[in-house]
């Protein structure tokens, strides 16, 4: 008799986290005060069939303050409205992961507050998220003519689920962690005699990044993620980006054990653009042409609130 471990993952890879912290972190709904969408497509070992590939579009904002709104309703009464605290922030995300016959379909709304303290931001936020869960069957392949967990698997079913972060923001240093998956749902694929206990692994990110000014338009910014679940498969990224009056930006990074990336990107006014190239660094490279991932985000908003929080928003 023999015995193997094989690994899986069950949450989306992003090369370009950093473009839209929003997808790992909750928290970071309104941090910046900007009202932001973002566009997020991912095409994994390109040349294998079924690859795993994702596709999500996000929007986050801010509520910010206004001023006291005074209405005549007559001559002798005057009512006035309350302004928003300008600390709450609001975002939300659809998604497809597709990997293989398993695919989820998505939908996550998030409730940010941020408190600030001296010249940073502590944030928190909450989501709360549902999704379709499907197996496409006939794609299964197997060694025996039934199977029990196959003959009578429901193929697709909705699923409950909740992420919770913190983000620190003292700029130009960051740091933030979060967890998704948080009530690990177990999937119901059948009746009594299948397999009914097939659980969603709760996940757990860490992120802190500095960017160092270099005068002379030119800013270098080291960062790292570190991801790991409660089994503890823990992998990091490690990044390193130039930017060029934050217009244009070159990085590199490292993805322990799986990939080296390269990433480029370009602002045109309110428009960030950038693409990620992974190379994968196993024995899959020799049949793949590598992952590749496209973002695209659109920033609304005074940029002027973006560092000194100009009136607290």
């Amino acid at each position: 008799m023999m015995a193997f471990t094989v690994k899986g993952q069950q949450e989306p890879v992003y090369s370009q986290y950093w473009m839209n912290k929003f997808l790992i972190n909750p928290a970071y709904a309104g941090s910046e005060g900007f009202t932001s969408f973002n566009l997020t497509a991912r095409q994994q070992w390109m040349g294998f069939e079924d690859a795993p590939s994702t596709q999500a579009i996000s929007g986050q904002m801010r509520i910010l303050k206004t001023s006291f709104i005074s209405k005549s309703r007559s001559i002798k009464k005057r009512t006035k409205k309350r302004r928003p605290s300008g600390r709450v922030g609001i975002g939300g995300y659809l998604y497809n992961d597709q990997n293989g016959p398993v695919g989820r379909t998505g939908l996550e709304a998030t409730y940010a507050y941020h408190v600030f303290i001296g010249d940073g931001q502590l944030s928190m936020g909450l989501s709360l998220s549902a999704y379709q869960f499907r197996i496409n069957t006939d794609k299964l392949i197997t060694y025996e003519e039934t199977d029990p967990l196959i003959d009578q698997a429901r193929e697709s079913m909705f699923i409950p689920d909740g992420s919770f972060g913190l983000f620190y923001t003292y700029q130009p240093f960051y740091v933030g962690i979060s967890a998704k998956n948080l009530f690990q749902a177990a999937l119901k694929f059948g009746g009594d005699n299948s397999f009914k206990d097939y659980q969603q692994i709760r996940h757990y990110y860490f992120m802190t990044g500095y960017r160092y000014d270099m005068r002379n338009d030119f800013e270098i910014e080291p960062e790292i993620l570190l991801k790991t679940t409660e089994a503890f498969n823990l992998q990091a990224d490690v990044s390193v980006k130039g930017y060029y009056k934050r217009d244009y930006w070159l990085g590199f990074s490292y993805r322990t054990g799986n990939a080296f990336i390269t990433m480029v990107g370009i602002r045109i006014d309110k428009i960030y653009v950038g693409y990620a190239f992974d190379y994968s660094l196993n024995d899959i490279q020799r049949i793949s042409y590598g992952s590749h991932e496209i973002m695209i985000g659109l920033k609304l908003g005074d940029n002027s609130r973006r560092y000194r929080w100009l009136n607290r928003f």
